[in-house]
């Protein structure tokens, strides 16, 4: 006879398990790995929003909170503690990138961003810069990796201003228009596709 309890797991329980395991810092999520307890009816959307049960979370720290235990394993996300291991659903990236700053210029310029969550990186070797493009229309979609392949879309108002930043470089012999961070440059557009 099995007298061990099967719990539910909710949104609740994962954050109180998670406030009781706490200490400074990021949760060492990449050394965790308690069993899979289903999917959870919790959501991103595309522009950040965490939803819970289709309606959005409102208290920025539990969503802070929320954001701390998130890992990606093999292109799914999960919430994870110690004991436990919920699926949830991410329509695009987890994070949202709504701003950065800029130090120096040129090859020697380093950009630092700053998600929705309160998540910092500096675009480098550790934290690239990517831009997608829809088939169908062009549109760009730029991305910054956060930590552990976690990545945040970087939101429209920041990507006009990286734009103005960017500049021309060789690229496997060919001329990219792009950014330069970290020591590192990271291609935007071919320059032959930018309008004259």
């Amino acid at each position: 006879m099995n007298t061990q309890n099967i719990v539910t797991p909710s949104a609740e329980g994962i954050a109180a398990s998670i406030r009781a395991a706490k200490g400074r810092g990021l949760p060492p999520v990449e050394k965790w790995n308690p069993p899979f307890c289903g999917d959870l009816d919790m959501r991103i959307a595309r522009d950040g929003t965490w939803f819970y049960l289709g309606t959005p979370i409102g208290r920025p720290a539990l969503v802070r909170l929320f954001s701390t235990i998130l890992k990606m394993e093999a292109g799914k996300y999960f919430l994870v503690t110690p004991v436990e291991k919920v699926g949830i659903t991410v329509d695009d990236a987890p994070f949202v990138a709504v701003d950065f700053e800029v130090e120096g210029e040129g090859r020697d310029q380093t950009l630092s961003f700053q998600t929705s969550v309160g998540d910092t990186a500096t675009a480098g070797p550790e934290h690239p810069i990517r831009v997608v493009r829809d088939d169908a229309t062009g549109e760009p979609s730029p991305y910054v990796m956060i930590r552990a392949g976690l990545e945040a879309l970087i939101d429209r108002k920041s990507f006009y201003r990286l734009v103005e930043l960017g500049t021309h470089d060789a690229v496997d012999g060919d001329s990219w228009f792009g950014l330069w961070s970290g020591g590192m440059f990271y291609p935007m557009i071919p320059s032959s596709e930018l309008p004259e």
